[in-house]
């Protein structure tokens, strides 16, 4: 595969930094190769993108936030690897993408608003980042958020 910091390049993509935790909690654990990284809300030019699929978004623009979102937890995981002093090219695998879609109750295309995530993923890990996934309908998210979205990875050995 690749270089991931030449595929993100390719795509246009800077790395942002790692967002300060607005609770209590940290934005990611590193515990032996595994990397968990905490729940990151939809923003964009470092405002959260509010609102309700199938209220007031449609399909594309959650697929859209959900891209973004995608780019912060890049961000975050290239952070979490540094702290163990490797980097993005030693991810073994991304194992897990766990999606929150704020939505009504009647909305029922959550797994393609995700996609915007998991699409992204992929083009930058290529099989690295082919992984399990969940995604989720829910009535609210912290800051009115459109998505949230939560990450699993495997470092190499």
């Amino acid at each position: 595969m690749n270089n991931v910091y030449t595929q993100l390049q390719a795509l246009g993509i800077d790395l942002p930094p790692v967002a300060t935790p607005a609770a209590a909690y940290v934005p990611f654990v590193v515990q032996g190769s595994w990397i968990y990284l905490s729940g990151h809300i939809a923003k964009k030019d470092g405002q959260v993108l509010s609102g309700q699929l199938g209220l007031n978004m449609t399909t594309t623009q959650g697929h859209e936030a959900a891209k973004l979102v995608a780019i912060d937890l890049l961000g975050t995981l290239h952070a979490a690897c540094l702290s163990v002093g490797k980097d993005l090219n030693d991810i073994d695998k991304i194992v897990k993408v766990m999606s929150l879609v704020s939505s009504t109750a009647h909305y029922t295309e959550q797994h393609l608003v995700t996609n915007g995530c998991s699409e992204l993923i992929g083009a930058v890990f290529g099989a690295k980042g082919q992984h399990a996934r969940s995604a989720f309908g829910v009535v609210q998210l912290p800051l009115g958020a459109c998505v949230e979205i939560e990450l699993v990875a495997a470092l190499q050995a």
